[in-house]
Parts: C-alpha cells; sequence; structure tokens
C-alpha cells in the first residue's frame, strides 16, 4: 500500500485547504463523519480534516484499538507528513485524549508542532478518574449510560443486531478513554484551548479548567448543555478557533 492509500484511510474527506488545517478526532464510537458538517461551517477556514480512527466506516475491518498509546502511535504513522506546516488539532471526549497524546508526542520527538491544540468534553488527563467506567459494564448498563449521554443512535437501540455489531468498538474505545495514565511532563509549547458543556456529566467545568495547567498559553469555553453540548454550536465554535489562532 503507497503512502498516499495509507494516508487517505486516515482522512476520508482529504486534507486540501488554503487556510490552516484542523484535523479533528472523534468521541468514543464515533467516525470521521461527525466532523462532515463542520466542513461547510469552516469555509476552508480552518480547513476541516476529519480523521478516521481504525475499526470504524471504510476502516470496519480493522482491530479498533485499547491501548490509548498504542492508538496515538498509529495515528502518527499513518498521517506521517500531513501533520506538518499550518496545522491545529481538535479532539471531542475520547478524541480530545487521542488529540492531546499525538501533540505531546510531536513535541517531545522534536516534530513541527500544531499551532494550537484543542480540546472538548474530556477531563484534563492528569486527574484521575473518579467515575464508573463503562468499558466492561454489561450491555443493559452500558447502552442505559450510553442513552443518559445522548451518545447512542436510535437506529441501534432499535435494532438489537447493529447495537451488537457496534459495541466491540465502542468497549475498545472507552477501554482506550478509561485506562490512559497520566506521565507527568513539562507544559506543552503550545496554545491550548478548551470546551466543553456546563452540565456535562462526564466532564465538569473544573475537570476542564484543569487542562490549563498543561500550557502556559490556555483559554476556557463553556457553553449551555451536556456532554454532546457542541451539536448545535458548531459556528461558534469555528468563531472561537478562528480567534484563538489569530492570537
Amino acid at each position: 500500500m503507497t503512502t498516499a492509500s495509507m494516508t487517505g484511510q486516515w482522512l476520508p474527506y482529504g486534507s486540501a485547504g488554503t487556510g490552516t488545517r484542523l484535523f479533528c478526532f472523534p468521541h468514543a464510537g464515533a467516525s470521521a463523519a461527525v466532523y462532515a458538517g463542520w466542513r461547510a461551517a469552516g469555509n476552508g477556514d480552518p480547513a476541516i480534516c476529519p480523521v478516521q480512527l481504525p475499526g470504524r466506516a471504510a476502516r470496519g475491518r480493522e482491530t479498533p484499538h485499547h491501548d490509548p498509546e498504542a492508538l496515538a502511535d498509529d495515528v502518527l504513522s499513518g498521517l506521517g507528513s500531513e501533520l506538518t506546516g499550518d496545522y491545529a488539532l481538535f479532539g471531542h471526549s475520547l478524541g480530545a485524549l487521542v488529540a492531546y497524546l499525538v501533540a505531546r508526542r510531536i513535541v517531545e520527538r522534536g516534530g513541527p508542532p500544531p499551532r494550537h491544540l484543542f480540546v472538548s468534553g474530556r477531563p484534563a488527563p492528569q486527574l484521575p478518574n473518579t467515575r464508573r467506567e463503562l468499558h466492561a459494564l454489561p450491555t443493559g448498563e452500558l447502552v442505559k449510560e450510553l442513552r443518559a449521554l445522548g451518545g447512542l443512535p436510535d437506529v441501534l437501540l432499535e435494532e438489537r443486531s447493529l447495537l451488537e455489531l457496534f459495541l466491540p468498538l465502542l468497549r475498545a474505545d472507552l477501554t482506550v478513554n478509561e485506562t490512559y495514565r497520566h506521565v507527568p511532563g513539562p507544559p506543552l509549547p503550545i496554545p491550548l484551548t478548551v470546551f466543553g458543556g456546563v452540565d456535562d456529566p462526564r466532564a465538569e467545568p473544573a475537570e476542564l479548567a484543569a487542562w490549563q495547567e498543561l500550557s502556559a498559553d490556555s483559554a476556557l469555553f463553556t457553553y449551555p448543555g451536556g456532554h454532546f453540548y457542541l451539536d448545535d454550536r458548531v459556528p461558534e465554535l469555528l468563531d472561537v478557533v478562528r480567534t484563538r489562532m489569530a492570537a
């Protein structure tokens, strides 16, 4: 497989654009398609580049990662030379952890760092997990938790066979998110912006604010809503992205 085709697996919508390329990492169980609508809202500034992780959509035959460090290494290997020039990273929930780990690796390995790191809907990675872990819950209890968050499409609730196909990927993603153990290090030399919903039961405002310990140049923006507060605020979030990157 050529380098171009390998990169195409990771970037199903491409990465071309005249503005800053914003590589976007999805939440647990989601595919790159969750950011498809962002592309029009971004209008090329930034150029929205949804990232397709293994185990979903056209990569559905691939085994999803269960280990956060291995996933971050795979992202770096897969995106390769795309992570150069004028680019930034965004991630929501699980995606926030992935974006952070990728940024940290790039800095530690002396690569060209992203212009900005944007994270959303996840407690800061250095905080201990004090919540009930979801990845190993029985199916009924897991579905109940996800329904409360609003993170389970209705079609999966209505079609048990589809749900059973979806759960291994979701459990793998939740394992990545819940088994990460932070290794202390120096603050990132990258501006950091944190987003979140004030009523998010999985990421309270104080847990979001703790991200600011990881960069000397940081800002926090919270909005009404729960874990998926951002679904109705894409233009607003992208305005903040533009403003923060121009600062």
